[in-house]
């Protein structure tokens, strides 16, 4: 009967502890619901992010006479440049860094005007298409990247704004997760796309005398893959990375503050 009342009661109690961890369980289930929601409705309601430097952009004073100022527009790899390599973001330059991870083209348009225009920039490098090839905002084809990518360059010059076309950097299946499962980056964007996209950049770049930014020839391997060294996820960049971004862009920067 001892027995009986022992199994009874541990059975009990196993049911209660049973119960307590599928309610804890529930209630972090819920809470990260709550959070996710509430992280759809704010993205919602401002899908281009425009709330992001918002508040900087008011903080940037006109340029001054002299000054060569550049605006980096782009997604994570531009937004990432802040925090990595040579001190980071092009210390002692004026230069301003408008990029947010994850953006796409049709969202890098419509924060074009607050975030590159109102800013008076001399130049504006664009580094964008690669979350739009990835679908981040949905399927896009390339002829639709490539208007997205022609509007901004359109109103860009309609303000004396010179522009720079960065190429797409290419991505590499080389890296793993920290599981041990190899990351597949060519899915989403397949080679193929990120070369067509670069192409018709540099075509458009030298039609319309715009200058054309090749990061992709410095950074890929005789495997057609971004070079194992330059990233820690076959997509962004790392320091070394960086490190051999920077000089291009100078470079890019000078010569398109050259033409009239």
């Amino acid at each position: 009967m001892t027995r009986l009342f022992a199994a009874f009661v541990l059975a009990i109690v196993c049911a209660v502890s049973a119960l307590a961890q599928t309610t804890a369980q529930s209630a972090i289930d819920c809470a990260e619901v709550k959070a996710q929601a509430a992280h759809l409705e704010t993205r919602l309601k401002d899908w281009p992010q425009l709330a992001r430097y918002h508040d900087a952009d008011t903080k940037v004073a006109p340029p001054a006479k002299d000054e060569k100022r550049v605006v980096f527009m782009g997604d994570s790899i531009t937004d990432g440049w802040d925090n990595e390599g040579n001190g980071g973001f092009f210390p002692g330059k004026p230069y301003v860094n408008r990029g947010i991870s994850g953006q796409t083209t049709p969202q890098m348009l419509i924060r074009f005007r607050p975030d590159v225009i109102a800013l008076k920039p001399k130049v504006v490098v664009i580094l964008a298409g690669t979350n739009d090839i990835a679908g981040n905002t949905g399927p896009m084809t390339l002829e639709a990247i490539e208007d997205n990518l022609a509007s901004m360059a359109e109103l860009a010059r309609a303000n004396d704004i010179r522009v720079i076309f960065s190429s797409l950097l290419p991505v590499s299946d080389y890296e793993k997760t920290k599981e041990g499962k190899q990351i597949i980056r060519t899915q989403q964007r397949p080679p193929e796309q990120i070369k067509a996209l670069n192409e018709w950049m540099k075509r458009y770049a030298a039609a319309n005398r715009m200058t054309y930014l090749d990061y992709y020839s410095a950074m890929i391997d005789d495997k057609g893959f971004l070079k194992d060294e330059l990233s820690n996820d076959g997509l962004h960049p790392n320091v070394k990375g960086y490190e051999v971004m920077s000089p291009l862009a100078e470079r890019a920067i000078a010569e398109a503050l050259k033409k009239k």
